[in-house]
């Protein structure tokens, strides 16, 4: 099992960078090798990715989500890949990126890419791909308040207000019950946790 873990500060507020994050069908416009990606629930896509001359299609599932802190998911058809990328407020108008994946490869050219760290160098480039995207559109193209707990937390999944799409799509510049207090913004939440591969 590989695994990257890259950051990157981008000048933008938490609940901007935490929504533009939820917009999965926006990854390819900022992720190398990443084809496409169809939103099919609330919780989850299918993906199309093509790296080092493989093609992959897999079908990934939220496994937890807690607006303007984190985003953790894993793969649930056979490919084994998992991540977590968490958001920490570094001030009103600047945020923390961090990305965390455990994934297997498969075949040589995978485990070669693997072994020369260039899966760390393509999230590195990815966020900062991210980091130019939405600090040149300077807000979110949508977002999607709901809250997933983590298997096992006893909690209930609950959706924060939010009607249900599966574009997981709202109007940035629009307040409304799904948005999170601004209170409760603090620089140590949402931070990495250790997590076991998936």
């Amino acid at each position: 099992m590989a695994t990257v873990q890259e950051s990157i500060d981008v000048a933008v507020p938490v609940s901007a960078a935490y929504n533009q994050w939820t917009q999965f069908e926006s990854f390819p416009e900022f992720m190398g090798g990443v084809e496409s990606i169809t939103q099919t629930s609330e919780t989850g896509s299918h993906w199309i990715t093509k790296i080092g001359g493989v093609e992959r299609e897999f079908d990934t599932e939220i496994t937890e989500q807690h607006p303007d802190e984190r985003v953790a998911w894993k793969s649930t058809d056979g490919t084994s890949h998992a991540g977590v990328v968490t958001f920490h407020r570094l001030d009103d108008t600047n945020t923390r990126v961090t990305v965390q994946l455990d994934w297997s490869p498969e075949g040589f050219m995978e485990k070669v890419g693997s072994a020369v760290n260039a899966d760390n160098k393509q999230v590195k480039a990815d966020l900062e791909r991210f980091k130019e995207f939405i600090e040149n559109k300077g807000h979110e193209t949508g977002g999607w308040r709901g809250d997933v707990d983590a298997p096992g937390s006893g909690a209930a999944s609950t959706t924060a207000g939010v009607a249900a799409s599966p574009r997981r799509v709202e109007d940035p510049l629009e307040d409304g019950p799904g948005r999170a207090d601004p209170s409760l913004d603090d620089p140590e939440s949402g931070g990495p946790r250790a997590t076991s591969p998936l």
